[in-house]
């Protein structure tokens, strides 16, 4: 009796499991929908999406929305395309995640490991940081900027964001850092190593899991930000701010495919980064959060 009970609850489980991942599937199929959409439509001529079935596959493969996406084509005076807009994006995220993934890193390490009086209190302000909204820091910056003489350039779009993001790389790194064994710091310190020779040769090499997770996040709001790049961009705005000009340029029917074509381009940056790293993303993030 016991053996049936054991081979019922087995076959239970499995049943169980299929459903579930059952589940997961139809789950997962339902979020990409979008994405399917705007990849197939991409793909067809203009006449085909207006007066057929956006669901359907094409019946004639062609790439030239992407090419008109892509393409720095002029109506009036604006350009429309994206590629002259890739590069300040690229110029733009590229330092910007490295220097606050940096500065978080050092903050994290003295705020756990070269404790000072009121430090908490610096924690707790630039944890406060983190809640506040894009919109209240668009007049401060505006002036600050002018007054640095970096309004409208890319180095200025730069600064906003590591400024903006050094409290979230900040708080992942302190809380990384926490639990890290203050006695391998002191031991550093009695054989004569100092604050930066800890930092790289101690601290440093085992950050690898939070570190990925400070890039991710900072690359992902940087590269998708529109706020900071259309206010302050000038002349050197991002792509995102150029996705929209894109659509906005559109006059008479509306060029779903190119629209469409844009958007994925504009996101394959970001999905080419959770791809190669994503894994590690959760996984730092439970580092994180369970050390802390």
């Amino acid at each position: 009796m016991s053996a049936v009970t054991q081979d019922t609850a087995v076959s239970t489980g499995r049943i169980a499991r299929v459903f579930f991942y059952l589940i997961l599937v139809l789950f997962a199929l339902f979020y990409m929908l979008p994405l399917y959409v705007m990849a197939v439509n991409s793909l067809k001529p203009l006449s085909e999406i207006t007066g057929g079935n956006m669901m359907a596959l094409p019946r004639v493969w062609t790439l030239e929305a992407w090419a008109s996406a892509w393409s720095t084509a002029q109506i009036g005076v604006e350009p429309t395309g994206l590629r002259p807009y890739f590069l300040n994006s690229i110029l733009m995220v590229v330092p910007a995640v490295a220097i606050s993934t940096v500065l978080g890193a050092l903050n994290g390490y003295i705020l756990t490991k070269w404790r000072f009086r009121g430090d908490n209190w610096v924690f707790g302000l630039m944890l406060f940081s983190c809640f506040i909204p894009f919109q209240i820091v668009l007049i401060p910056m505006a002036v600050t900027l002018g007054k640095l003489r970096l309004a409208g350039s890319v180095p200025g779009l730069v600064l906003v964001h590591v400024v903006y993001g050094l409290g979230f790389t900040t708080l992942y790194f302190r809380n990384y850092y926490a639990a890290f064994p203050t006695e391998l710091v002191r031991a550093a310190q009695i054989d004569g190593a100092g604050f930066f020779r800890i930092f790289w040769r101690i601290l440093l090499p085992v950050s690898g899991p939070i570190a990925v997770v400070s890039v991710i996040w900072q690359f992902t709001n940087i590269w998708n930000d529109f706020l900071f790049g259309a206010s302050f961009g000038g002349t050197s705005q991002p792509m995102t701010v150029a996705l929209n000009n894109l659509v906005q340029s559109s006059t008479g029917v509306k060029e779903y495919n190119v629209h469409f074509a844009g958007a994925i381009l504009a996101a394959l940056p970001t999905l080419f980064v959770y791809i190669v790293a994503g894994r590690y993303f959760v996984r730092g993030l439970m580092a994180g959060s369970v050390k802390g």
